[in-house]
């Protein structure tokens, strides 16, 4: 359960379902920075279907293996408000935001 407060009307961009978040698959180690900084959980870390494995590139798929395939997934992204602190907070900057 997330415990942060919501970010002001000043943060929040736009309305919901505006923008969703675009993870890279290939940058993400798992470390929940993400999950921890949404006031929307539109976050979760669990273990990446292997049916969206398949774009890895070799170094890709070796670090998601190292991290045993746990990564970030898109629980609820129609909750997305561009508020920007996932990307601020992943250190791997493997979030982006796209129009959706």
């Amino acid at each position: 359960m997330n415990n942060n407060p919501l970010p002001d009307n000043k943060e929040c961009k736009q309305e919901p379902g505006v923008f969703t978040p675009v993870i890279d698959r290939n940058r993400c180690e798992g470390k929940a920075d993400c999950v921890s900084v949404c006031p929307y959980t539109v976050f979760a870390v669990g273990t990446l279907p292997k049916e969206q494995r398949t774009g890895l590139t070799l170094v890709g798929k070796l670090k998601a293996a190292a991290h045993g395939w746990q990564q970030a997934l898109l629980v609820n992204p129609e909750n997305c408000r561009v508020c920007g602190l996932c990307v601020k907070a992943c250190p791997e900057h493997a979030i982006t935001l796209a129009r959706t």
